[in-house]
């Protein structure tokens, strides 16, 4: 019989466990945030948006506009989650950079320093999406869709700390729970949408089209 101290709890401590990343201090110190960061981070800027929206635009405007940015967002976070963390590449160099954006994680995946974005990635990430839509909107539209985009994002954030780290009591939460850990534990190819589920079933990587596949052989 397994007991507590055995091969369970082995296994327990090692995904939980919260590596070192950085030789430096500071930067190691920087690549953990505690949950609630993004939220007194990007709440205020997220109010400030909405604020500068509803008075630049009509509500009917504003609000079209910030569920664009939020749709925007899903799709950032299942094209980037799909493609940029899980290219694997090659070299020495692409080994330890492909670790350090999003292999960690699926080495200790219930770390729980490390399952929000630090500031000093967010940041630069919606600085990025601020300039790209300001681009293609110009003001004051951009106010309403980048409201919506670092909303989309935050919710992301949230969903995935909470699907580590606490017990769904809804059942779409218990759907994003167990679509997450297939995607830790079954399947790495498979269930990109963290917070947005449904662009898996758009782009055929959910766990029902493996079944469907696999039915059909």
């Amino acid at each position: 019989m397994m007991t507590r101290s055995g091969p369970d709890s082995a296994v327990a401590d090692y995904l939980t466990a919260s590596p070192r990343l950085f030789e430096n201090a500071l930067l190691d110190k920087l690549s953990r945030v505690h949950w609630t960061v993004p939220l007194y981070v990007y709440v205020p800027v997220i109010a400030f948006l909405a604020y500068l929206s509803f008075n630049a635009v009509s509500v009917v405007a504003a609000l079209g506009c910030m569920v664009f940015g939020y749709i925007a967002w899903t799709l950032t976070e299942y094209f980037g989650h799909r493609y940029l963390f899980h290219w694997e590449i090659p070299g020495a160099i692409g080994k330890r950079l492909h670790f350090l954006i999003h292999g960690v994680h699926h080495d200790h995946p219930s770390d729980p320093l490390r399952l929000v974005m630090p500031v000093l990635l967010s940041g630069p990430i919606l600085i990025a999406a601020f300039a790209v839509i300001a681009l293609i909107f110009g003001f004051p539209l951009a106010w309403p869709v980048l409201a919506g985009f670092t909303a989309g994002y935050l919710a992301y954030d949230m969903v995935h700390y909470h699907v580590h780290h606490r017990e769904p009591a809804t059942r779409f939460g218990r759907m994003l729970r167990r679509v997450h850990m297939l995607h830790h534990f079954r399947d790495h190819d498979r269930g990109f949408g963290v917070s947005a589920p449904w662009w898996d079933y758009v782009f055929g990587t959910s766990y029902a089209a493996e079944g469907a596949r696999s039915d059909r052989r």
